[in-house]
């Protein structure tokens, strides 16, 4: 897929967001400098940092807990969220090290079926040698595989059209208002479920 960049300016993608995509936070800065510590290439640490984001950082749907968290630090704090709060502290933990990262979406089924709705899904988009490609932190599970892969795009969800899915090529400065907003106004991850936007 040929990505389209809300900014041709790469440093839009290198900004604080407060208080939602933050990295000078102690707590943020603690992991950026234990990333930093095993790799020495961009390459390597944002694939540490995705692995991070992906592995340790618990799905809370999948876990079926009822903690809804919003912004890079609460996320890693508590050590679970939904891919929007997963994606939140991916392109912080990136942005941090001063890799460019921005922010996508996808539709998807709600459920696995055309009744059961649409809903958006959260994911990234980084830069490193010359190149934007986008990578998925949802956290793998049967049926999930998601992996930190350049040349070819190795996201959590297969997009399939003809039910109505929607791959959307853009690749924001900013995680989309629409999302924050039903992040914040649900009282917990039961109601971000159906609360969630489901179009960008």
């Amino acid at each position: 897929m040929k990505l389209h960049m809300e900014s041709n300016r790469t440093e839009d993608y290198l900004k604080e967001i407060p208080p939602v995509i933050q990295f000078s936070s102690p707590l943020i800065q603690q992991q950026i400098k234990s990333i930093e510590s095993s790799a020495f290439t961009q390459m390597e640490k944002a694939k540490n940092a995705f692995e991070l984001v992906r592995d340790k950082i618990s799905h809370s749907f999948d876990t079926h807990s009822k903690t809804v968290t919003i912004s890079a630090d609460e996320t890693l704090k508590t050590g679970e969220g939904i891919c929007f709060a997963k994606a939140h502290l991916l392109a912080s933990l990136l942005r941090g090290m001063g890799i460019p990262a921005g922010f996508c979406y996808q539709r998807v089924l709600r459920k696995g079926t055309v009744d059961s709705g649409y809903a958006l899904h959260g994911l990234n988009a980084a830069y490193i040698d010359g190149k934007w490609f986008r990578i998925d932190p949802r956290g793998n599970k049967p049926g999930v595989d998601s992996q930190f892969s350049v040349d070819v795009e190795k996201l959590a969800y297969p997009i399939r059209e003809h039910l109505g899915e929607v791959d959307y090529p853009d690749v924001l400065v900013a995680p989309l208002p629409s999302v924050i907003t039903a992040m914040r106004e649900s009282k917990d991850c039961q109601e971000l479920f159906f609360k969630r936007p489901e179009a960008l």
